[in-house]
């Protein structure tokens, strides 16, 4: 009875986690405190890679999302704190790279991909259509067991 007890609050505690939240920052000004929200969620954390700054726990993280406050807060603009990331820590720290002529190929590669494979499966059908009309010949299944 005390291990379906144990178990039950284990579940508990497990599904209770997602609500502590990491960033917990509030802006009196509701319209600072979105763009603040939007950028954190823009930007990649430099020590997770595959977190956004307002979901890591770690410490670069919250240096990040203070320095954003802080530009935030002087009157910088979105564009202006992307900028500062980008030259601060490099094109990777967006999650959305910016299009320019070094990363045309990172947007260009899926509709490049996706033009091969239909020429190929156009190709394929093709060729298997032109097989049917010209063969004549009975299928041999092989050996029956009747």
């Amino acid at each position: 009875m005390l291990r379906l007890w144990l178990v039950f609050f284990g579940i508990a505690v497990l599904g209770i986690g997602p609500v502590w939240a990491v960033d917990t920052t509030e802006i009196a000004d509701p319209a600072l405190q979105a763009r603040y929200r939007a950028l954190t969620h823009e930007l990649r954390c430099m020590q997770c890679q595959n977190q956004s700054i307002a979901d890591s726990p770690v410490g670069l993280a919250g240096d990040l999302r203070r320095q954003v406050l802080e530009l935030l807060e002087s009157g910088k603009s979105d564009a202006e704190v992307r900028d500062y990331m980008v030259e601060r820590y490099g094109a990777f720290i967006l999650f959305r790279p910016q299009f320019n002529w070094r990363t045309a190929w990172l947007w260009s590669l899926p509709f490049v991909a996706l033009l091969i494979g239909l020429w190929v499966a156009v190709r394929i059908v093709r060729r298997r259509a032109a097989l049917l009309p010209g063969d004549t010949s009975e299928v041999d299944d092989g050996p029956r067991l009747s």
